[in-house]
């Protein structure tokens, strides 16, 4: 059975730093990409960053580079997200999904795998 499962989550003071983790189990975890998106209430998900397990190539939306930092440890099928100078616009909740194309992209298409998502609260 596949499985990913964010932690790291919660409430934090604008100009704050969270580290998400997502880790996971049930499918060969060095061929896939991992990735992070983000829903806010009454938006849509939109693709925060990624990392390909196979090459190491990552992408990131514009809204988040500088600031955020994608990270996988192969050896513990788990992947990151380091969230520094963190805004009250980072409001959301935060999924992982794995992807079999395997390539750093922002596209939700790419991933078959979702986890069921955790809060990050970011207060002004």
């Amino acid at each position: 059975e596949v499985q990913l499962v964010e932690s790291g989550g919660g409430w934090v003071p604008a100009g704050g730093s969270l580290r998400l983790s997502c880790a996971a189990s049930g499918f060969t975890f060095d061929d896939n990409a991992i990735g992070w998106f983000r829903q806010a209430p009454g938006k849509e998900r939109e693709g925060v960053s990624s990392i390909s397990n196979s090459d190491s190539k990552t992408d990131y939306a514009d809204s988040v580079k500088g600031r955020f930092t994608i990270s996988s440890d192969n050896a513990k099928n788990t992947a990151y997200l380091q969230m520094n100078s963190l805004k009250p616009e980072d409001t959301a909740v935060y999924y992982c999904a794995a992807g079999k194309w395997g390539r750093a992209t922002l596209w939700a298409w790419a991933y078959e795998y979702w986890g069921q998502g955790i809060q990050v609260t970011v207060s002004s």
